[in-house]
């Protein structure tokens, strides 16, 4: 179901002295900072893009797909101008600032070890406008097809509370960030001595990807701790299934109304990630689900428990249109999910916040920026969900969280990801 600074800076003059010094021999640039000072012309159109490139990088990206690339960042953000800021994460690797007229991208940059140096890697990773606003952000938001809904939270003693918001209130489908509830099902368990983090359990059935743990071992010994740290840093599926029958079902529903979702019947009972895809490939089980209400979608789980354990689940049920995510799915507003992060800030422990913070649903150079980053989103075609716990560097507590979705197409994954962050680095300046 589904981000810096070793600068390149000027000194500021000093006040002339009555000899000037001796000048000082340049040192030379390291591969790493001549590749770095490169992307300027690169991102200007201009380079030799099989001197550039290594083989590796161009047998998966041709010149006319990275010059679309180039184009479509000169349209939108003008022509490049400089390096703004570098941050070497290593001999070979780095993360980059290239500044535009109107705007930055952030690069990542990675280079062959040996001559000539050639790029080997080159993600773009985000950007942002110089002039950019939370009211910039929501007219764009407000722009896309389909229902969205966004929030940015300021979290104090009394709660969260909005700075921005955009049908806040709508209660929208949010593929995997319902894990963020099983978390918090888990964290609750783990304060009150119920269970440790090091209890051992038995790996459940499995289920689809996303993750790993269905290609793991039937019945292979994991920790609490291992089954939660999948579930959140990379959604895997199979590991959330077994959290969720190790934590009782019934246990894991009462935690939705206490992490405070307003209305918690509309996602009632919580399945599992199994159940919802057999239930969406299953156009009996589909209809009698949609029509049912809680009761009625708790007697369906039980009187087709077997057959739903039994039966086969093909991957590629998700990889075209929208399968059901007005009917079968997990259900939260965006002042929902700000409450539900909130909760997991003044309960988690030291594990629960590592756990967040492994995939920062942002940029490392962008998640370095904060104190602290947490996420947990999903995904499905026609949903996204992005759910950010932020922690300033003067250390104010914020949440931004926001969802799209429509019934009739898939939706653009990176076009929302991207307006996303750009709400994320409002918060950090």
């Amino acid at each position: 179901m589904r981000a810096r600074p070793l600068a390149l800076l000027a000194l500021a003059p000093t006040v002339a002295q009555a000899q000037a010094p001796a000048p000082v021999a340049k040192a030379p640039a390291t591969p790493l900072q001549s590749r770095v000072e490169a992307l300027v012309v690169l991102f200007a159109g201009g380079g030799d893009f099989e001197a550039d490139f290594a083989d590796r990088f161009r047998a998966a990206i041709s010149p006319e797909q990275m010059a679309v690339v180039t184009a479509k960042l000169r349209d939108q953000f003008g022509k490049p101008l400089a390096i703004e800021r570098v941050q070497a994460t290593g001999a070979w690797l780095a993360d980059v600032t290239l500044g535009f007229d109107h705007g930055t991208a952030s690069i990542t940059l990675q280079i062959e070890p040996t001559a000539p140096y050639r790029i080997i890697g080159l993600r773009i990773t985000g950007t942002q406008y110089r002039d950019d606003t939370f009211a910039h952000i929501a007219a764009d938001l407000r722009a896309l097809p389909g229902s969205v809904g966004f929030g940015v939270y300021a979290l104090e003693g009394r709660g969260p509370r909005p700075v921005i918001e955009v049908n806040a209130g709508g209660v929208a489908p949010i593929g995997s960030s319902f894990k963020l509830w099983v978390l918090a099902e888990a964290v609750r368990q783990v304060r009150t001595g119920m269970r440790r983090w090091s209890d051992v359990v038995t790996l459940g059935p499995r289920s689809l990807p996303s993750g790993q743990m269905q290609a793991w071992p039937a019945g292979a010994p994991v920790t609490l701790q291992t089954l939660a740290t999948m579930m959140v840093s990379i959604s895997d599926n199979t590991a959330t299934d077994t959290l969720m029958a190790t934590l009782a079902r019934a246990r894991v529903d009462a935690m939705v109304a206490t992490v405070g979702v307003a209305d918690p019947a509309r996602t009632l009972p919580l399945l599992t990630t199994r159940e919802a895809a057999a239930i969406k490939a299953d156009p009996t089980l589909l209809a009698a689900w949609t029509r049912s209400g809680v009761a009625g979608r708790r007697t369906l789980l039980l009187a087709n428990r077997a057959k739903i354990a039994a039966m086969p689940l093909d991957v590629a049920m998700f990889d075209g249109a929208p399968v059901a995510p007005d009917g079968v799915e997990w259900f939260a507003s965006p002042r929902d999910m700000a409450r539900t992060l909130d909760w997991l800030r003044m309960h988690g422990d030291g594990p629960t916040q590592a756990m967040l913070a492994i995939n920062p649903g942002i940029a490392p150079g962008s998640a370095r920026a904060f104190g602290y980053a947490g996420y947990k989103g999903g995904s499905e075609p026609g949903v996204i969900a992005m759910n950010h716990l932020l922690n300033t560097r003067d250390g104010h507590w914020y949440a931004v969280t926001g969802n799209w979705h429509r019934g009739d197409a898939a939706v653009d994954d990176a076009a929302f990801a991207a307006i996303m962050a750009r709400a994320v680095a409002l918060v950090a300046r």
